[in-house]
């Protein structure tokens, strides 16, 4: 499961006696053994009898690699199989991931445990076939894997089925938590998990699990907005491993000279590119190792060189682009390559591999640049490390502008470098950058309301009202900004809703095209994209369209070069084939600004003499 070792739990929990062990149902226990498992670990042991209960919504909050998702499920499934069970009565759990990715990992690790007590397990996502939702749908039981854009699907599409679909609900778990806070669809997932308490007819055991959550409270609040002070906090309490950790800074030339080279359609590599590759490329050759590369323009350039390196020396292949915007498949292929524990192999990734999707054991991590979040280096960090006397080891790699009487002056101030360090304080005093409050969060308010009245065929103001603000899913609102907006989305320009004579807000006729686009469950933006297919028929990816690539370009994606042959408006396609030179495609989007804390230990960092340890 999420965050599980690959040998047995390695570190105990006190003296190694477990006084939960014997709670777990019979099967279960037999399945832990089956594993090889010897011991659960410390926050295992303090989750299951909570879990078992029933009774109490629970946060996990433990480093990666501690077994969270174990200290959920194992209680879970052990409460499913002792109660007793009337097939097809409705799904008894559901657990919410923020990735499909993270959806079809955990699947086939749960399935193996339920099999064992005999508890479906479905996975219900845009890329599930049909066919299998239909069978889910008709005789709900078991656990449900899902995001919340499904959730909000099945609401709106199947509202009328609801009851029978959540009836037998007991837990609602909420994976990588903090993804979801301080987001727009952690306001979206917060009114899904009311939605779905009332159809249940009873309030629904919350669990939510994370590594990297900055502020108890508030996140109590995030889980249970109208009774914080009844979740329960557990705290991994076990030591950290060993740490390795190196800050490597190389000089590059100025800017202009590189987009010079970058005029005439040369990849824009400069020196310290290729000295950090030649690193990375000696250092991480032979081994099994995650590359974080910042952006999407940086893994391609990345792949491309260390791949290049490979042919270079006549040695195999060992290098993978990973990023958001590469097809399914081609991620799916770079995870499954990492997975065959027997062989080498490395990943150069963005944020897509920060979370717990398991590619096997990682001897080290690779950063190249401060990266966006100290929460986000800390979950990198987390995935080497995993075996019982192993380190953690992480290289970051900065690039700074060569010192002369032309730099400006915060490029003489070594900015990268010292936000990296700034940032590694930072991690190694295990702070996290917390949530942002108060945010209106207007435009998923609106959504919300439309997939309320879509889902009951129609909706009072005070129910609007009770659902969504006095729940506190949005409670920055108030009563008169309530009724702006209602009001405004009922203006004769706008139509998304109107009011019966009864005061029934029904879909107005903008309404119902917004509601009816496949595009509406997602409360976040998808800009529309080309796909990019090989001359041999093969899916790489997408570029969004205001990418300006054009006929005999020749580019980098999914970490290899191309020549762009035609570009097919009518059918959104970009066809490539294979060539020698290029530069990645402008993918847009990249950057983040540092956290107010990181600007400040930034300013700490350039007032100290100390070197950091």
């Amino acid at each position: 499961m999420n965050d599980a070792p690959s040998d047995p739990f390695g570190q105990t929990s006190g003296n190694g006696a477990s006084t939960s062990f014997d709670l777990l149902h019979e099967k279960v226990r037999r399945w832990i053994w089956h594993q090889g498992w010897t011991e659960l670990r410390d926050i295992q042991e303090r989750s299951i009898p909570v879990l078992l209960e029933g009774q109490r919504d629970l946060i996990i909050a433990a480093g990666t690699a501690s077994g969270k998702t174990e200290a959920a499920f194992l209680p879970i499934v052990s409460r499913l199989a002792t109660d007793e069970r009337k097939p097809g009565a409705g799904f008894e759990a559901i657990y919410i991931s923020p990735l499909r990715a993270l959806i079809n990992d955990q699947f086939g690790r749960m399935e193996t445990l339920c099999e064992e007590v005999e508890i479906p397990v479905w996975k219900w996502h845009g890329d599930v076939a049909s066919s299998v939702k239909e069978r889910a749908r008709k005789r709900p039981q078991g656990i449900l894997l899902t995001t919340p854009e499904s959730l909000e699907a099945i609401l709106v599409r199947r509202g009328n089925e609801a009851k029978r679909l959540f009836a037998a609900l007991s837990y609602m778990v909420i994976d990588e938590m903090h993804a979801f806070m301080d987001a727009e669809r952690g306001r979206q997932l917060q009114s899904l998990l009311n939605r779905i308490e009332i159809p249940a007819g009873h309030p629904v055991v919350r669990v939510g699990l994370s590594a990297t959550l900055a502020d108890m409270r508030t996140s109590a609040a995030f889980l249970r907005p109208l009774n914080p002070d009844g979740v329960e906090i557990l705290e991994s309490q076990m030591g950290s491993q060993p740490l390795k950790l190196q800050v490597r800074g190389y000089i590059q030339p100025r800017l202009k000279q590189r987009d010079a080279n970058s005029d005439k359609g040369e990849a824009t590599e400069s020196t310290a590119d290729i000295e950090i590759a030649t690193h990375l490329f000696d250092t991480l050759r032979g081994h099994r190792s995650l590359i974080f590369a910042g952006s999407r323009r940086n893994v391609e350039l990345y792949t491309a060189r260390l791949r290049t390196l490979c042919e270079t020396l006549g040695v195999p292949e060992e290098f993978f682009a990973h990023h958001g915007s590469l097809s399914r498949e081609h991620r799916e292929e770079a995870e499954r390559r990492l997975k065959e524990d027997d062989r080498p192999g490395s990943i150069i990734a963005t944020t897509t591999l920060e979370l717990g999707i398991d590619v096997g054991h990682i001897d080290a991590v690779s950063q190249i640049g401060p990266g966006h979040t100290v929460s986000g280096m800390r979950q990198r960090l987390g995935r080497s490390g995993r075996r019982a006397g192993q380190s953690s080891v992480m290289r970051v790699y900065t690039t700074e502008m060569a010192i002369d009487e032309r730099i400006h002056p915060i490029d003489a101030m070594r900015p990268h470098t010292v936000q990296s360090i700034a940032m590694l304080n930072l991690m190694l005093r295990r702070w996290n950058e917390p949530p942002q409050i108060g945010c209106l969060h207007l435009s998923t308010l609106i959504q919300q309301i439309l997939a309320l009245i879509a889902q009951h065929g129609g909706l009072t103001v005070k129910q609007g009202w009770n659902r969504l603000i006095e729940s506190r899913v949005f409670p920055e609102i108030d009563q008169a900004l309530y009724i702006d907006v209602l009001r405004r989305m009922k203006h004769p320009e706008v139509q998304l809703i109107e009011q019966a004579p009864d005061g029934t807000l029904l879909p107005g006729e903008e309404g119902e095209r917004v509601i009816n686009d496949r595009g509406f469950y997602a409360v976040f933006m998808t800009p529309d994209e080309f796909k990019v297919i090989t001359d041999r028929g093969r899916n790489l990816g997408s570029l969004p369209v205001d990418s300006p690539v054009m006929p005999e370009q020749l580019i980098i994606f999914a970490g290899r070069r191309w020549r762009v042959i035609e570009l097919d408006n009518q059918r959104r396609e970009i066809l490539v084939t294979r060539a020698y030179g290029g530069v990645p495609p402008k993918f847009g989007g990249e950057g983040l600004p540092p956290a107010d804390e990181v600007v400040a230990e930034m300013r700490r960092v350039y007032e100290s003499i100390a070197i950091p340890r």
